[in-house]
């Protein structure tokens, strides 16, 4: 009883704590975590946008253009090998789109694959990266132990949660659109609509101020957590040569922009014009301490950890771990 009165506690703190205030950035109307379970519900990328643009899904609440209305995303997939990247799109006007995040997906075994959804920096302020969190648990502020690490090394079954310094990585094999992007037959999905050609089924609203919007988005949390490792490094490069900025969300939300980066990603560089390189300035030193910690399995199966920990100019450190498994 006292247990279960303690867990109920701790999962009301923890929504407490993932339900954010505005921040002012167009991200605000935006749920990340809403578009990534519209993901694991959608057979398809041409699903995934039909989700996404559903009123009642409240995953959309942008008007980047000021025109009154919600603005349509749309889904441009993309892929090379086993990678694949669908971007989200904000058709602006006639003449501009802006990425308003980028969903990676990444095969890792016969029977895994790994998501995350990239929160594009000039409409949240920085690259927000957002995956799956484990049904059960939480799992924040955990470390792999070496039973963990014998687990792994032993290999159990294809659908294994790998847990890392934060957070456990979830095998989303099973997702429906998933399976359905890495069928033979299957070629990437670009959206055919554009600015005042959308489809029949989809007409916009006016977007909710925050205080009714804030509720709407925030339920989708707790089942996403926001990490800082990019699991799909290769999406990356993917990714990068195509992205797509609005000169008119630059110029609407270059202040907030800038004042969130000031005051909340202080290493990170102000936000510079579409097609421009952001403006550095020199770092303070930092001190990186590398640990890598092997275990061998009873099939011979290797398990191997490595831990990252950053300490900063005035003390303070951050750590990173992760995990790998070899045959």
């Amino acid at each position: 009883m006292v247990m279960t009165l303690m867990l109920a506690a701790t999962t009301t703190l923890q929504a407490q704590n993932i339900q954010p205030d505005s921040t002012g950035l167009p991200g605000d109307n935006f749920s990340l975590q809403g578009a990534l379970d519209m993901f694991k519900k959608a057979g398809s990328p041409e699903e995934l946008e039909k989700l996404i643009n559903a009123q009642d899904n409240g995953v959309n609440n942008l008007d980047l253009n000021g025109d009154g209305q919600t603005d349509y995303i749309k889904v441009i997939a993309k892929r090379q090998g086993d990678i694949h990247v669908f971007i989200l799109q904000d058709i602006v006007s006639g003449t501009e789109s802006q990425d308003i995040a980028v969903i990676e997906l990444a095969k890792t075994g016969d029977a895994n694959a790994v998501v995350q959804i990239v929160g594009d920096e000039d409409i949240f302020g920085d690259s927000t990266i957002v995956e799956p969190r484990s049904e059960s648990t939480s799992y924040q502020n955990t470390s792999t132990t070496g039973e963990d690490l014998a687990v792994l090394a032993a290999g159990h079954g294809p659908h294994i949660a790998i847990p890392s310094g934060i957070g456990i990585v979830i095998n989303v094999w099973a997702w429906p659109c998933v399976r359905f992007v890495y069928a033979p037959a299957y070629v990437p999905w670009v959206s055919p609509w554009g600015w005042r050609r959308y489809p029949a089924y989809w007409h916009p609203w006016r977007p909710l101020a925050w205080t009714y919007y804030r509720p709407v988005r925030y339920r989708y949390y707790p089942h996403y957590t926001v990490v800082r490792t990019n699991r799909v490094v290769v999406a990356r490069s993917i990714y990068r040569p195509v992205r797509v900025t609005s000169v008119t969300v630059y110029n609407r939300n270059r202040m907030v922009v800038n004042n969130y980066r000031t005051t909340h990603v202080s290493r990170r560089p102000a936000m510079t014009a579409p097609g421009r390189r952001p403006y550095t300035t020199t770092q303070r030193p930092y001190t990186t301490t590398r640990r890598t910690t092997t275990v061998t399995g009873p099939r011979g199966g290797m398990a191997t950890r490595r831990t990252t920990t950053v300490t900063g100019p005035r003390g303070g450190t951050a750590t990173r771990t992760t995990v790998r498994r070899r045959h």
